[in-house]
């Protein structure tokens, strides 16, 4: 009884795999179409998506072609192909500026866009498009119920690009490339003045300032000393309830500590130890630098 039961519901699902597969090779096309949207509403996105991709381009130029666009990108989707799904998206609207749907169309081809976007360790090539086209919606259409969500996703975006940015420059503190750290920080502040690192980054300029100036060659320690206890006022000044104020205030205490040191030993040398030091110093400036880890370079 078993065997005859199981028996059946094979012969059930050739069948209609085998009527499938009929309609899909056919000519009919009204039934072709008919039967895609009812795919599409009962959730069989795949086999919709066969009979939408046979019928695009008999439709193109007919009036139930607009439609079809719109089913068509939406099943790709619903399949989590966006970039697909945002290719058609903005077909339709290169080709229906004036529909109802444009609006929805372009909105969605940006969130598909805004879906596609990596982690932050990764390339955000995809976040910054994503920025554009949804930036470039609100500016089309700025009273549209959409317009307050696509602001609420470039913010989303922006702060993942604000932490590779903070990211990126303690990279380089915690890889030795001391020099590197202090500028990426001081361009991370720059470009994004309200990000919510900026008390830790300043600390860190500070670390890495002091850093750098230690790993100096003699010449040069001095005025780089002098910059680190800058970097500390000006901390200590802008955050003074900072949880870093002890320790800026140890860098600079240290800075200005090995700072006369410094002096006093340079006051030590003879004219030809000076020369050899100063030989030293363009002769390290005049190497190759390393490359960061593969990570800070995407």
């Amino acid at each position: 009884m078993i065997w005859a039961s199981a028996l059946l519901f094979s012969i059930g699902m050739i069948g209609c795999k085998s009527k499938f597969e009929k309609l899909r090779t056919g000519n009919d096309n009204v039934a072709k179409y008919r039967e895609a949207i009812n795919l599409y509403n009962n959730k069989k996105y795949s086999k919709a998506l066969i009979l939408f991709e046979d019928l695009s381009n008999k439709y193109r130029g007919r009036p139930e072609n607009e439609e079809l666009m719109y089913y068509f990108a939406y099943t790709n989707y619903r399949l989590r192909d966006y970039t697909s799904a945002r290719f058609h998206f903005k077909n339709f609207t290169d080709q229906y500026p004036q529909s109802q749907r444009a609006e929805e169309c372009r909105f969605m081809g940006a969130y598909c866009y805004y879906l596609e976007s990596p982690v932050y360790t990764l390339d955000q090539e995809n976040t910054l498009k994503a920025i554009e086209s949804l930036q470039l919606f609100i500016n089309l259409y700025p009273k549209s119920d959409r317009a307050e969500e696509a602001a609420k996703f470039i913010q989303d975006l922006r702060d993942k690009l604000e932490h590779k940015s903070y990211a990126n420059a303690k990279l380089y503190l915690d890889v030795g490339d001391y020099k590197a750290a202090v500028i990426a920080f001081q361009n991370s502040l720059r470009d994004y003045p309200d990000t919510k690192y900026a008390e830790e980054m300043e600390y860190l300029a500070i670390e890495a300032q002091y850093l750098y100036a230690k790993n100096s060659q003699l010449p040069s320690q001095e005025a780089r000393y002098q910059e680190a206890v800058e970097f500390s006022n000006r901390f200590i000044d802008n955050y003074p309830e900072s949880k870093y104020k002890k320790d800026a205030e140890s860098l600079k205490k240290n800075s200005q500590r090995d700072m006369e040191s410094v002096k006093k030993l340079i006051a030590s040398l003879t004219p030809s130890q000076k020369k050899k030091e100063k030989e030293k110093e363009e002769e390290l400036n005049n190497q190759p630098r390393g490359s960061l880890p593969q990570q800070t370079l995407q």
